[in-house]
């Protein structure tokens, strides 16, 4: 396990009252009604390039999907036919702006990129529940955490050609974002530069979004089972959790 990295010297961060000031926008809640987002704050985590035990659990999870998959294609399974819909809501079309979850599931076969011990994690448990989880560096965040639908001037930053850039939403996509700007397209599309976990972050946000597929309780279901992973391998790590229900 790597031990190398830790968290920075600082107050620790009041984890409850950050998520208390995250929100969906009632215009999103009118595309997709069945919409529920889990997010869990962590802070404590040890970052570190992928290793034997983000190794074990990632393979634990390619197993689980395969099985789920059981020769299928990904957007046949109900869990992904509805995220294509939800994408269809808002004016996207998923053959070319995949949800996330299918864009991971696509890659079972070669099998998943490993990328870093925190990232490969929630990538193991987005193809072991069928559902989008994104992950962010809290310590890079403007603000509360929202989904909206977009205006189309707000700054995204990303890369072009291996160079930073920037660039805008479409008018109403639908969108995570902060103060500064999107971090998130397309609902669980495509991550900013700016806020995407990396092998030094310790404060970090995960979004775990469910439609009516799946619903609360496998929601809830997922959220423990990604806590009780990045526990253990940050065991020194804390975590705060909030609902963000319909309704």
């Amino acid at each position: 396990m790597n031990t190398s990295a830790s968290r920075p010297a600082g107050p620790e961060p009041d984890l409850p009252a950050w998520l208390a000031t995250a929100r969906v926008a009632d215009e999103v809640r009118a595309l997709r009604p069945d919409y529920t987002a889990l997010l869990i704050a962590a802070d404590g985590l040890r970052p570190g390039p992928s290793d034997e035990a983000s190794e074990a659990i990632l393979a634990a999870a390619e197993a689980r999907a395969t099985k789920h998959l059981a020769g299928s294609r990904p957007e046949d399974l109900p869990e992904v036919t509805q995220w294509r819909e939800a994408f269809r809501g808002f004016g996207a079309k998923p053959q070319r702006t995949r949800p996330s979850v299918e864009a991971l599931l696509r890659r079972l076969e070669p099998g998943l990129p490993r990328i870093d011990r925190i990232t490969d994690v929630y990538n193991a448990l987005s193809i072991a529940f069928l559902l989008p989880v994104g992950g962010e560096d809290l310590a890079h965040y403007a603000g509360p955490a929202r989904l909206v639908r977009a205006a189309g001037d707000e700054d995204f930053d990303t890369f072009a050609d291996g160079q930073p850039a920037v660039e805008h939403p479409e008018p109403g996509e639908v969108i995570w974002r902060d103060d500064r700007g999107v971090t998130c397209r397309r609902w669980n599309w495509r991550q900013c530069a700016r806020t995407r976990i990396t092998a030094t972050t310790t404060t970090a946000l995960f979004i775990l979004d469910g439609l009516g597929t799946l619903g609360t309780d496998g929601l809830r279901a997922a959220a423990a089972e990604l806590t009780d992973s990045l526990a253990r391998l940050s065991p020194e790590a804390r975590f705060a959790s909030r609902l963000l229900e319909p309704g």
